[in-house]
């Protein structure tokens, strides 16, 4: 499963939240240069960002164990990120409705490459700032992909949001098969 989104959207903080292994990251130090590029604004308490992957692990039940993979945010380590991909059953897009433009190459690379992918609205501060149906015509995505809020910080969120994308990608592999 990957965890995908902008920067500073809470990818790190999904994993951490429901890894039940300790979560192995790559979390460099935020320079000044960085800082510039990364447009911190929304997220001035940000010191640090991910420049490779975010890995986790939780069992879901006797049969399923999700490995998860959390892609760096920044255009910058676009390149890592067939590998992180390659055999994912789908995809959690995180949202920061602050910086939508942020996720749209997130949305971009799983609907071109055809992964099954649930968008989940991160709650800042408990806020949502737009509707969900104003956030799928932002994206521009269809109806069939679901569009979701959540809190990066609570497990119990991140599993319902993780549970969402596992039942998409049931559902269109069995769609697949059957078809």
């Amino acid at each position: 499963m990957v965890i995908a989104g902008g920067f500073g959207v809470g990818k790190t903080t999904a994993v951490s939240a429901i890894s039940e292994i300790p979560v192995l990251t790559t979390e460099a130090a935020m320079t000044e240069v960085a800082a510039a590029i990364d447009r911190i604004g929304h997220v001035p308490q940000k010191v640090t960002t991910t420049v490779a992957l975010d890995f986790g692990c939780i069992t879901i039940d006797e049969e399923i164990k999700l490995y998860l993979f959390g892609t760096p945010g920044q255009d910058r380590f676009g390149f890592m990120w067939n590998d992180l991909v390659s055999g994912a059953l789908g995809a959690l897009v995180i949202v920061d409705t602050r910086r939508m433009d942020d996720c749209y190459p997130s949305v971009d690379y799983f609907e071109q490459a055809g992964i099954p992918f649930v968008v989940a609205v991160n709650l800042f501060d408990g806020q949502l700032s737009h509707g969900l149906d104003d956030v799928r015509w932002a994206l521009a995505v269809s109806n069939d992909t679901p569009v979701i809020t959540f809190d990066a910080r609570d497990t119990r969120s991140v599993r319902d949001a993780l549970l969402v994308v596992l039942n998409r990608a049931l559902a269109e592999t069995r769609a697949t098969t059957a078809g």
